[in-house]
């Protein structure tokens, strides 16, 4: 049977808006969650890499098939591994506006409205999903640049009743991203509940529930307490006492447009715009009251780690390919410019945000021997003059240092290290039995960047292991230190 010639994949074109969105959004090696994700699928990839605590980064790895992916890339197209990264990464793109065409195609009949949402996505894919600490795609590579497109994909399928594809691609997130999944699976006994009558839309609650089943171990019903309730906390974002007044018009918003869809009958859409626009609403209000119940129930810490409110990050993107495709249905039919300077000004907006997120970067980090960034010169430089199993101390709040544009340690200098405050308390706040060791590792090299040849003896002491350390600022007397540029030291411990 033929395909109608709107109904086929732009394949062509929508690889050409994935070279504009690298140009708008930016790419960066090694910074923020891909900290946690990229050392695994190196580690992997060079064994001898990470001797000294590993468990940081391979607690995740262990729950997905993502560093066994990028790591077999590399070695099977014998590419650079930085390279295969970058590689992913645009596939990642790609296939994030393929889904989001796909879906856009589900609930509108207008080729007009199905461009309009791709294009307007092809915009504001950086932006981030209310106060969730996600972003709808990111300017990096993590299991998400996996899970996100792939959850879409099962999304159209089950609204148009293709479930091999929508299994498929159900199957493909949860290998990949199992706290993602859980999600998906919520929103799918929605849509059930949805064929069946909406009046019995709160159905979903069991399986949300089950969410509990297929994450880390050790829930139970008592308030966190020590160095696990610090690395809990430092997550503010998983309290929503925590959120301020436009946090909640963030998420509360979308689902009040949402609903007016619903119930607005909108010209050039499908009985799946409406649909799906229903779904959202309990899907997301259920999503609030358990994130409520959890905040505000100090018996449940061990259970914020769910983070419940990650539907939004689902929601958010719905939101975006409808809102997008009514505009293009309703404003731009009679103007064909429209179009064109909403995603305009959309574009310029993301990228002036992007160019804020990361001043001392180049835009699009490429894979090279060098950078423009200070900081990631240095690891650069620890990369290709150290030794493979050497153990790096860093100051543990080196992240949130102006120089660095969160570039992760780990992630580019492929070396060990102690454990840093900021990241590595993500890992520590999902399991549990790493946040002692995180506590006393980023309390040792806490102002490491003023300490004296005392001090570093002091940290031999505790961690006989280290055996190199990076200063910002100038190098310390009594250590010799072959790597001196751009405010930044790298020296042995003697």
């Amino acid at each position: 049977m033929r395909v109608a010639a709107s109904e086929r994949l732009p394949l062509l074109r929508i690889a050409g808006l994935s070279v504009v969105a690298l140009f708008i959004h930016g790419y960066h090696l090694g910074v923020e969650d891909s900290e946690i994700y990229l050392p695994a699928a190196k580690k992997l990839l060079n064994p001898t890499l990470y001797p000294f605590a590993p468990q940081f980064f391979l607690s995740h790895e262990r729950l997905s098939i993502f560093g066994s992916v990028v790591a077999e890339t590399a070695r099977l197209t014998r590419m650079p591994i930085d390279w295969a990264i970058f590689a992913w990464f645009m596939a990642g793109i790609f296939t994030m506006l393929v889904s989001c065409w796909m879906l856009a195609r589900a609930c509108f009949t207008s080729p007009r409205a199905r461009w309009t949402a791709t294009l307007v996505m092809t915009a504001v894919m950086a932006m981030p999903a209310t106060n969730t600490a996600l972003l709808l795609m990111d300017p990096y590579l993590t299991a998400r640049t996996f899970s996100t497109p792939l959850t879409l994909i099962a999304l159209s399928g089950l609204l148009e009743r293709r479930y091999v594809r929508a299994g498929a691609a159900t199957i493909l997130t949860g290998l990949f991203h199992p706290q993602m999944v859980a999600y998906l699976l919520g929103l799918s006994v929605v849509l059930w509940a949805v064929d069946r009558t909406r009046a019995r839309a709160k159905e979903p609650v069991a399986v949300m529930a089950s969410a509990v089943g297929i994450l880390p171990t050790g829930f139970h019903f008592a308030p966190a307490t020590g160095a696990y309730r610090e690395a809990l906390y430092t997550r503010d974002y998983f309290f929503l006492y925590n959120w301020e007044w436009y946090h909640w018009l963030g998420m509360l918003a979308p689902l009040a447009i949402l609903a007016w869809f619903w119930r607005g009958k909108e010209r050039g859409t499908t009985p799946l715009f409406a649909k799906l626009s229903f779904a959202m609403l309990p899907f997301g209000l259920l999503s609030i009251v358990v994130a409520m119940v959890i905040s505000f129930t100090p018996d449940l810490d061990t259970f914020v780690r769910l983070q419940p409110l990650r539907t939004f990050h689902l929601i958010t993107i719905v939101f975006v390919v409808l809102i997008a495709g009514v505009f293009g249905e309703y404003v731009a039919k009679n103007r064909a410019w429209a179009t064109g300077v909403l995603v305009m000004a959309l574009a310029v907006g993301m990228f002036v945000v992007a160019r804020a997120t990361y001043p001392n970067s180049a835009q699009v980090e490429l894979p090279s021997r060098t950078s423009s960034n200070g900081w990631v010169r240095t690891l650069l430089w620890i990369r290709n003059n150290t030794p493979a199993d050497a153990v790096f101390a860093v100051d543990s709040r080196y992240l949130h240092d102006d120089d660095t544009d969160e570039h992760g340690f780990r992630a580019i200098a492929e070396r060990s290290a102690l454990a840093d405050y900021y990241k590595d308390s993500g890992a520590a706040s999902l399991f549990p039995q790493l946040a002692q060791e995180w506590k006393q590792m980023s309390a040792a090299t806490y102002g490491l960047n003023h300490f004296n040849a005392a001090d570093f003896s002091r940290l031999k002491g505790e961690y006989a292991p280290v055996s190199w350390t990076v200063i910002h600022g100038n190098a310390p007397l009594g250590l010799a230190c072959p790597y001196q540029d751009s405010g930044y030291a790298v020296c042995r411990i003697p």
